[in-house]
């Protein structure tokens, strides 16, 4: 790219929708930014969406309204898309293509930096460690999320993913720090801080409203950045939200160093956009009519998230999603799966019965979490405590599948033992009132463990039985 402005005065052939189809009569690039200008005189943001020898396809980021094909001006910018970043954005709220809608003054720029990124070098990334609490026990406890880890939460319609994106904005913090992002800080001091980035993508005035009043009450708005890109804004610029979003945090986490946590929902509002830009360009659909090129386009976002050797600061994503009919095997969430390294499952059933967070806890996993709380964690018996919590769930899960068919009675005493742990592992360690550290959430795992007879505690030494459970519990190995 030259980075010179190039203006194609005329030449519109067509609006279809969202996309301008121009003329070919310059050198153009792929991804080039462009400024569309009308009758009424304002000036409109867009990117080149395709290219061919005849025409250029752009995507508007605003409505066409008052476009008309004769008289329309596109002027190529000659770079691709940027965004102003500097040291004053934590605390702002931004829409989608990165415009302050706070009524603040625009961002002060030490750089512009490109909204589709740079791809990391497989040889400069560090592995993913060091623990991260959401203040969820179903996370913390069980599927642990570490510094530089991708971990999607997968929901379904109507379950309460919004409320779950707030508490963990509201309360995360990093492993051992004193103060919640709530609380202004990290403990870390501010060139390791800790930062929340939050982008909304294609969610309703409400729900938007909802979420920057939450982090205004709860304190977190000064260590948060919001973006907020709502249903009522074109397809196109759905597809930008997320990219102007992490390259924020990268910067954040990159070149201020902080540890960053970037939430992105709905990813399944993404994914719609995707598929209706796609039809727009005339290009064949796949799986359920999404695009072809659906598993890289996300990985061009979900690999954003890592570590790099050699500099202090994280980008760690949660990105949520919304399963069409509680479908896993749906291509965003088999395609998410395949891309992340584990998932979130959230369970209609114990929604059903008024519990919260209802996390589905056999079907989640976090394939990093011995990255973060393995040796030299400060919780050493962390690890143990997990795998017998899954492993006693997962007994009480096939006693209630017994006693559907025998009835209650029919069962073993041991049996019995197993349901009443179910109860109480669902009622009280995976629903919580409030936020809860990774010591109280341990303690609520441990007390669920005394209904269980010590010589059914098989993943837990001699040792830990006697160290938190008590001479009572029994035996063990």
């Amino acid at each position: 790219m030259s980075g010179l402005a190039v203006e194609l005065a005329g030449g519109l052939a067509r609006i279809d929708g969202g996309l301008l189809f121009f003329e070919r009569t310059a050198t153009v690039g792929y991804n080039e930014a462009v400024e569309v200008v009308g009758d009424d005189g304002r000036t409109r943001l867009g990117r080149v969406a395709a290219v061919d020898e005849e025409r250029i396809v752009v995507e508007l980021l605003e409505s066409t309204t008052g476009l008309a094909l004769a008289t329309t001006r596109v002027r190529l910018l000659g770079e691709p898309l940027k965004l102003a970043v500097g040291p004053g954005m934590l605390g702002r709220t931004f829409n989608g293509v990165g415009e302050a809608i706070d009524g603040g003054p625009p961002v002060a720029a030490a750089e512009m930096r490109r909204v589709e990124g740079l791809a990391i070098k497989p040889v400069a990334r560090a592995a993913p460690s060091e623990f991260i609490e959401t203040g969820i026990t179903a996370i913390d406890l069980l599927d642990s999320l570490v510094r530089g880890q991708k971990l999607p939460i997968f929901s379904g319609g109507g379950l309460p993913h919004d409320q779950i994106a707030i508490d963990i904005v509201c309360h995360a913090r990093l492993a051992g720090s004193a103060e919640r992002a709530t609380d202004g800080g990290s403990g870390e001091g501010d060139a390791a801080g800790f930062a929340i980035c939050f982008a909304g993508i294609g969610i309703p005035h409400d729900t938007a409203e909802r979420f920057r009043w939450a982090m205004e009450q709860s304190g977190a708005a000064a260590r948060t950045l919001l973006f907020l890109n709502l249903a009522s804004d074109p397809p196109a610029q759905r597809l930008l939200a997320p990219r102007v979003a992490l390259t924020a945090a990268e910067y954040l986490a990159f070149t201020e160093g902080r540890h960053v946590l970037v939430v992105l929902t709905d990813m399944t509002n993404y994914c719609e956009a995707l598929r209706e830009v796609s039809a727009g360009h005339g290009e064949i659909p796949s799986r359920k009519g999404y695009p072809g090129y659906l598993y890289s386009d996300l990985a061009s976002l979900y690999e954003r998230a890592g570590r790099i050797r050699g500099l202090p600061g994280s980008l760690t994503q949660i990105p949520i999603l919304t399963m069409p009919g509680d479908d896993m095997s749906h291509p965003i969430p088999d395609l998410t799966g395949y891309i992340t390294e584990g998932q979130i499952v959230l369970d209609r059933d114990l929604a059903r019965r008024s519990l919260y967070p209802p996390v589905k806890v056999l079907s989640s996993l976090s394939r990093l979490m011995k990255e973060g709380t393995g040796a030299g964690f400060t919780h050493a018996d962390h690890p143990a405590l997990a795998t017998q919590l899954y492993a006693s769930y997962a007994r009480a899960v096939q006693a209630r599948v017994l006693a559907s068919v025998v009835g209650e009675e029919g069962v073993s005493e041991i049996d019995r033992g197993y349901l009443h742990f179910g109860d109480t592992f669902e009622s009280k360690v995976i629903a919580q009132t409030g936020p809860r550290s990774l010591a109280e959430s341990m303690a609520a795992g441990w007390n669920a463990l005394r209904l269980l007879p010590g010589a059914e505690l098989h993943r837990l030494s001699g040792a830990q039985i006697a160290a938190h459970l008590g001479p009572t519990a029994g035996g063990g190995k």
